[in-house]
């Protein structure tokens, strides 16, 4: 069968739905019954071992795929836990564990970090990703595929 609906290749710009759910059946993130995704291979939206799933699948097409943790948020590094000086915090932020603080990193860029432990002179900070180490299942459903944009610009005005 010639299938004319375009797949997902790198640059495509794709709309789809999807749900990260942990093996104990906890829905860590969904966006069904909410407004769906919309991103362009490779534009750093999604994480890279998610969109190599994604590659091949054409609108109307549902998968559900289980991701290790390698394949999807990585590995825990416990080199990105750090403790942090108390005093760094505003005086008024209630601090507790587990809770998710942003922080600014010298680029200018924001970085969550989960309170893991609060001490009397600093607050212990997991700057991991709070999936990374858990094996997900990623439950996607494709609703549009746009091709890649291509060199050339064309003015439709």
């Amino acid at each position: 069968m010639n299938e004319k609906r375009p797949e997902i290749i790198p640059g495509s710009g794709v709309t789809l739905h999807f749900s990260l759910t942990l093996p104990d059946g906890t829905e860590a993130i969904s966006t069904y019954g909410d407004e769906p995704l919309t991103f362009n291979m490779g534009d750093g939206s999604m994480v890279a071992g998610l969109e190599l799933a994604l590659y091949g699948l054409r609108p109307g097409m549902e998968q559900t795929l289980m991701l290790t943790a390698d394949q999807a948020f990585g590995t825990r590094d416990e080199e990105k836990v750090h403790p942090v000086p108390r005093e760094d915090f505003p005086q008024e932020m209630v601090l507790e564990p587990g809770q998710v603080v942003a922080f600014d990193t010298p680029a200018g860029d924001e970085l969550a970090g989960i309170i893991l432990m609060l001490e009397d002179t600093r607050v212990v900070v997991d700057f991991n990703h709070p999936l990374a180490g858990r094996e997900v299942s990623f439950r996607v459903s494709i609703l549009d595929v746009q091709p890649p944009a291509t060199t050339q610009t064309t003015d439709g005005s």
